[in-house]
């Protein structure tokens, strides 16, 4: 028994979906989903039917595009409302949430807690001479601009950074209160730690990629793994002795010729002999 990890499958492309159906079964396994599905509740059902199968349990945290409201007409549903929604669904498949108790794994090697979490990002990844007020005009210098400006709406919050704040101060307080003794594994769609964040010609995307709130996190709790996506450059890279893993997919050009989805799938637990993903 094994937990697999893997992010940011994109299902609005059919190609991704198309793949997603030629997966092996993994009957004894356990799946993490980190986030970025689809854009609608589609994608979402079509994803957890089909790895509902091929899993002994999937568990879920949403990414900045699983929570997009698409401009399709009147109904439909904006922030938390969005959030709530696309949680009832994963319930109504029995997969884990970050608002569900937190599942002790006792698969292959020791056992440990999975926190899936829900903490969103507030601007406050950018370098320490630009002021808050300053961050969305400094990643316009270069072009940057996250399409969440339009599409991911923080009601009933009055900006995505106060819902930020939010879900970290809960957050928080779920993990002081629910350590039971094994170590933690957590799970977020965004990375915990600024320093993870090196995204190349796009760096100023870095201010919709985190909150500096998490980045002690994996000393504060007791933490053996932190798994993310969102980046589109999967790694494992080691931070005061906690192994964190992005598990991205990605977009349709990193499946190419033979290359299949169940190549992305990063082993979380147990660890890899090799010390990586």
């Amino acid at each position: 028994m094994k937990l697999y990890a893997i992010s940011d499958l994109h299902l609005a492309n059919p190609y991704h979906r198309e793949a997603l159906e030629a997966m092996p079964s993994y009957p004894d396994d356990w799946l993490i989903l980190a986030g970025d599905i689809g854009e609608t509740e589609e994608h979402l059902q079509f994803a957890l039917r089909t790895l509902g199968r091929r899993f002994q349990h999937l568990i879920w945290v949403p990414g900045n595009h699983d929570l997009w409201t698409l401009p399709t007409g009147a109904g439909e549903l904006r922030g938390e409302a969005k959030y709530r929604r696309l949680v009832s669904i994963c319930r109504e498949h029995g997969v884990t949430t970050p608002e569900d108790p937190y599942p002790l794994w006792e698969g292959e090697g020791s056992a440990h807690m999975l926190a899936p979490l829900f903490l969103l990002y507030d601007y406050s990844f950018r370098p320490a001479d630009i002021p808050e007020e300053r961050a969305l005009a400094w990643a316009e210098e270069t072009g940057v601009v996250c399409t969440d400006e339009y599409l991911l709406h923080p009601d009933p919050y009055p900006s995505r950074a106060a819902w930020c704040a939010a879900r970290c101060r809960y957050t928080e307080e779920r993990l002081r209160s629910a350590w039971a003794g094994a170590p933690f594994v957590l799970i977020n769609h965004f990375p915990l730690r600024y320093d993870l964040v090196r995204l190349g010609r796009i760096q100023r995307f870095s201010i919709w990629c985190g909150t500096r709130r998490t980045e002690d996190w994996h000393m504060r709790f007791p933490v053996s793994v932190v798994v993310y996506g969102h980046l589109h450059i999967p790694q494992t890279v080691i931070r005061d002795g906690v192994r964190f893993e992005e598990v991205s997919l990605g977009y349709p050009r990193h499946l190419t010729g033979s290359i299949r989805i169940e190549a992305f799938l990063r082993q979380i637990l147990p660890a890899p002999s090799d010390g990586s993903g």
